[in-house]
């Protein structure tokens, strides 16, 4: 239990890290980013199986596939929306898929619900609200890309749960390139942009930090009920507001301050009343 909170919060940090990369880069189309980042990720979780011994395609290949196609498609989204709208907006829009994974996971995998843990769900939603504010620089259809990519971020993170039994985490973090790459490669051959400079810095590091954060994703998700690790990286809007701010002066008023406070109560309500469902 306390093993994959320290997971998830491991993943949350390196999330963050990551999205400074990918806002430094808002001149390289989102499909590149994720063509770079898939070959690094590639790389490192081919030569991590190895010398693990362990089989790369693993045994249920219908899931790990459908968790590429689901996780490819929300980071592309996701990208999307970091590149054309402020930082903290981006990531609390794509915090709303701890619902669409809770839902998933009741659905698909059985997990209970208690009532009072939507009620906490909707206390961090509506911190996240708060947080995003009335913010004109962000349109309906950008609105609309965070959405579908907090779905996507769902449906890839209950196929991680169900794996939870039959699957390495490198395994499952392995699928997310072997989707991605031929699909990545076709769309940046049809709109390529050549990186300068420290371009290419920033796109190692990109994929340095989402390798590292897919693995303690996954652990933490594998270790213990979906719906209770996912709610935790509501923490990562922290980092958000914080980059945001300091890096790209990116400024928030006193609503988006309580509604940190509503995220952290929400996550904090909603953790201990998971807790002692096991």
């Amino acid at each position: 239990m306390k093993q994959g909170v320290y997971y998830m919060l491991g993943s949350t940090l390196a999330f963050a890290l990551m999205q400074i990369c990918v806002k430094y880069l808002p001149h390289i189309p989102a499909h590149e980013l994720i063509l770079f980042r898939s070959i690094v990720s590639i790389v490192l979780s081919v030569a991590m199986l190895q010398k693990l011994g362990i089989p790369l395609l693993g045994n249920n290949k219908k899931v790990l596939l459908m968790r590429g196609i689901f996780g490819t498609t929300a980071l592309l989204l996701f990208f999307y929306t970091l590149q054309n709208i402020p930082l903290a907006s981006a990531v609390t829009l794509q915090y709303l898929s701890p619902i669409f994974t809770a839902l998933f996971a009741a659905i698909f995998l059985k997990e209970k619900m208690q009532i009072k843990q939507w009620l906490y769900f909707g206390v961090s939603f509506a911190g996240v609200a708060l947080i995003k504010g009335f913010d004109e620089r962000i349109s309906v259809t950008f609105m609309l890309i965070g959405i579908c990519s907090a779905m996507f971020s769902g449906m890839a993170y209950t196929c991680i749960r169900q794996l939870k039994y039959t699957e390495h985490p490198v395994v499952v973090v392995l699928y997310f390139p072997l989707v991605a790459i031929p699909i990545m490669s076709v769309l940046s051959y049809l709109n390529w942009v050549t990186p300068q400079g420290t371009d290419w810095l920033y796109l190692l590091l990109m994929g340095l930090f989402t390798q590292i954060a897919q693995i303690l994703m996954t652990k933490g998700i594998q270790s213990s009920v979906a719906n209770k690790m996912i709610s935790l990286k509501y923490v990562g809007t922290i980092y958000a507001l914080a980059i945001g701010y300091l890096l790209f002066g990116e400024s928030y008023g006193i609503m988006s301050l309580l509604g940190i406070a509503m995220v952290i109560a929400g996550v904090v309500l909603n953790f201990k009343c998971s807790k002692k469902d096991e």
